[in-house]
Order: C-alpha cells, then sequence, then structure tokens
C-alpha cells in the first residue's frame, strides 16, 4: 500500500509532462515513508495509559521519558525498511539511481530521517497523552503538513518566508534534502560537504524536538504524582 501510494504522486508528474516533477515527486514521498511511520508513535505513545500501565510508570522512581522512548522505537527500522524499497527498488523506473557509495550514504540519511522525527513524534505523543482521542487527529495533520511544507511535493521555496522559516524546525526537510543532492547530483560531484551539513542539521534539530519530549513528558509524571491524576484506564 505504501509503495503505491509512492507510485501514485510520482505520477501526478506525468500530468504535469514534467520529468523533474516525476523526480522530485518520487524522491520527496519515497523519503517521506520514514517520517510516515515514525508518527505512529504519536498514537502508539497513548497505549500506556490505554493499557493501564501508566500510573505504575509514574510511581517507579525513575525517568520517565527513557520508556516512552524506547516504547515506540520499532516504528523507525519499519520505516526505514519500507523507505529503502520505495527509494532503491522503485527508483529505477522513476529515473532515480544510486551509485554504491552514494546508495549507502542515502540510507543513512533514511535512518537520520527516521530518527529525528521519531523525536519529533514523542513531542506530539506527550501532548495527546493528555488528549488521547486526538491521537489520530494529531498523527494525520503532521503528516499532511510535513509533505506540503517540508519539500515533499513542493520546493520549501515555494512558500511564504514564515512558511520556510517554520520548515527549518521540522527535521524531515533537512534530511530530505540531504537526499535530493545525492540523488541529482552529476555523477563524480563532491557532495559530502552539502550532505553532511543538512544531516548535521537534521540532527540537531531532532535532538531539539527530544529535550522538548523529555520536559513534557517528565513534567508530566511530575503532575501525576502530586495530584494522583493518571488513571488506570482511559
Amino acid at each position: 500500500r505504501v509503495l503505491m501510494q509512492v507510485i501514485f504522486f510520482s505520477i501526478i508528474g506525468l500530468l504535469l509532462d514534467s520529468r523533474d516533477a516525476v523526480r522530485y515527486l518520487f524522491v520527496g514521498m519515497a523519503v517521506m515513508v520514514t517520517a510516515m511511520e515514525a508518527l505512529t508513535a504519536v498514537a502508539s505513545t497513548t497505549w500506556e495509559r490505554r493499557q493501564g500501565t501508566m500510573p505504575l510508570l509514574v510511581a517507579a522512581p525513575t525517568r520517565l521519558w527513557p520508556v516512552f522512548v524506547g516504547r515506540s522505537i520499532q516504528w523507525v527500522p519499519s520505516g526505514v525498511l519500507t523507505a529503502s524499497a520505495a527509494l532503491f527498488g522503485l527508483g529505477p523506473l522513476f529515473g532515480v539511481t544510486f551509485a554504491p557509495a552514494r546508495a549507502v550514504a542515502a540510507l543513512g540519511c533514511l535512518v537520520v530521517a527516521g530518527v529525528t522525527t521519531y523525536f519529533l513524534a514523542m513531542v506530539l505523543g506527550a501532548i495527546v497523552l493528555t488528549a488521547m482521542s486526538m491521537r489520530n487527529v494529531v498523527s494525520n495533520i503532521a503528516q499532511v503538513l510535513m509533505m506540503l511544507i517540508c519539500g515533499v511535493t513542493v520546493p520549501v521555496a515555494f512558500w511564504p518566508e514564515w512558511v520556510q522559516a517554520t520548515a527549518q524546525a521540522v527535521p524531515l526537510t533537512h534530511a530530505l534534502a540531504a537526499v535530493r543532492v545525492l540523488a541529482d547530483a552529476p555523477a563524480g560531484a563532491t557532495v559530502a560537504g552539502e550532505v553532511l551539513t543538512r544531516v548535521g542539521l537534521a540532527l540537531a534539530v531532532g535532538v531539539a524536538w527530544l529535550a522538548g519530549a523529555a520536559l513534557l513528558l517528565e513534567r508530566l509524571a511530575t503532575a501525576g504524582r502530586r495530584s494522583g491524576s493518571i488513571e488506570f484506564a482511559d
């Protein structure tokens, strides 16, 4: 289903009668797969409350955030594997190929995209822990916004400056830009510096989101311990 979604968006470029548009949409949607699966963590973060284990975690004499960060990490390798199947398996059909060294680098960029988007998802998950009925809504809205402003379907430069500035705060923007450099640069061109810069930006932004998630989760735990408001069932 996910691979068909990548194909669907890519062939929009055929309607535009533009080979460049086909390539652009294909690369964007293939990388977006990592973010889509990482954002599943928004919903799965709430499973602790739904299963009644949240009070036990809050009562435990330890930090809460490492538990939640590890709780849904399976979505990251799942997303990377699916995105790899799209990018490298379907790529030749859309005129997107990678030399071996660039393929390894692109795979690393997919890992960075998955991990850093997962950190962002942890912030959203921490928020929906207090509004569990919104978990799928928040996840879906985040996906749509990323597709719109992060360079997935249209260039970031298409948007007004304030939207472009907002996009810089999303790790996917930088990780996707790194993959595009690898996919679009002429054979033999040296792109390591540009790719590393963009990957570094993605990691920096991702770590900031992780810090925000840790802060929100610890505040939730502290408030729950003081008030006893974390129930055993939703």
